[in-house]
């Protein structure tokens, strides 16, 4: 049996404040001579895009702006972008804002070299070609999709809304930068629910059965710098300080779960999303102390070092009893929804308990699902959801 693992990165990590300015030359280095950027419109009327294409103008770099994804971006922003990246003769991409915007840029870039549709490449290496050249540019520290080699896209064709994951090494940018100066001001509930996004990577990707020394040594880092900095980047959106060491511990989740892969937290928190628009990261923080407590039997040592990494002492004969506390604690401090029901009522939908039933069966089917450490059946699926509920 080999012993051999693999272990992929984004070619070229810019992190800091003022990275912004390597991306002229980045591009110049590469040959593009017009990129797509691929953002929201929340990202427009931030302010944000226009500083990217300030820089962009100044350096002499022609480009055109795709600004209609939505949160959980689905399989039409893909085709809407793609139609644009050809209309305006693009050559390169630039995915600006949360993981939807870097999805979608991803979903592009999987149409203009692969074909379409975008369906048909769900699951695992399953692309015929590699990217366009893609920069992306987080303005959130949660989705750590600038060093991921995912892309997550709602599929809007069929009887239900579900969510498509797909994983292939060649999703990977080929630059990140990752500049706080961008996510300066950022709103309370989005600092809270993509920093618990990237903590429930962390999590995730140390307790997988895919994990090794590599991934573990990036998410247990990346852990205790969510727990130190979090509720300060929440409190206060200009703490320099705060937002540098989240824009670090994002990517660093995202460097683990790439390679290690996830659990169920996200089998659960991607029906949560296509079903009722939850965002990822709510649905994420909020099933994520009630799906540790079903794997905590099995992974008790890395569930105490969660514990350590979270600054704590006294652990007590249960220390992974603890580390469940803990986090429920941290969601609570940063006024994360608990539950289905009270995330549901924040933005207004209403929710079906019969919809359990099909949510769960998607759940399992997840491809995280296979590097959970404590394997489920779809009745461990249901009560779980049933307990978020």
């Amino acid at each position: 049996m080999s012993n051999v693992t693999a272990f992929q990165l984004a070619d070229m990590l810019f992190t800091g404040a003022g990275a912004l300015g390597k991306m002229p030359d980045t591009l110049k280095a590469a040959g593009v001579k017009k990129p797509l950027v691929v953002t929201d419109k929340g990202i427009v009327k931030a302010g944000l895009a226009k500083r990217v294409e300030d820089v962009l103008t100044a350096a002499g770099i022609a480009y055109a702006v795709y600004d209609g994804t939505v949160a959980n971006p689905t399989d039409d922003n893909v085709d809407e972008a793609f139609a644009l990246y050809g209309k305006e003769g693009c050559d390169g991409l630039i995915g600006l804002g949360g993981g939807s915007a870097m999805d979608t840029a991803k979903g592009c870039g999987i149409l203009a070299e692969s074909g379409g549709p975008i369906d048909q490449y769900r699951g695992m290496g399953l692309l015929k070609a590699p990217l366009p050249f893609f920069i992306a540019i987080p303005t959130t520290a949660g989705t750590g999709s600038e060093s991921t080699s995912a892309s997550i896209i709602t599929n809007t064709r069929g009887d239900h809304h579900w969510k498509m994951v797909i994983l292939d090494g060649r999703l990977l940018p080929k630059a990140a930068i990752i500049d706080p100066l961008l996510m300066m001001g950022l709103p309370p509930h989005i600092t809270a629910s993509t920093g618990m996004d990237a903590m429930t990577h962390a999590i995730e990707a140390y307790i997988s059965i895919g994990a090794m020394e590599y991934t573990d040594a990036l998410a247990i880092g990346a852990i205790r710098l969510i727990f130190k900095y979090l509720r300060r980047a929440t409190g206060n959106g200009n703490d320099l300080e705060a937002r540098e060491k989240m824009a670090y511990a994002q990517t660093m989740a995202g460097m683990a779960f790439t390679n290690a892969g996830l659990g169920i937290v996200h089998s659960l928190a991607h029906p949560l999303s296509a079903f009722y628009g939850i965002s990822h990261g709510d649905a994420n923080a909020l099933a994520l102390p009630t799906c540790l407590e079903f794997n905590k039997i099995v992974c008790r040592e890395k569930m105490a070092d969660i514990a350590r990494a979270a600054g704590l002492t006294d652990l007590g004969p249960y220390p992974e009893d603890t580390t469940v506390a803990a986090i429920r604690r941290l969601s609570a401090d940063v006024r994360i929804p608990a539950s289905v029901t009270e995330a549901a009522a924040r933005i207004g939908v209403k929710i079906d308990p019969k919809d359990i039933g099909p949510m769960s069966k998607d759940a399992l089917n997840e491809i995280s699902t296979i590097t959970t450490p404590r394997v489920p059946t779809l009745a461990d699926i249901e009560a779980l959801y049933k307990q978020c509920w």
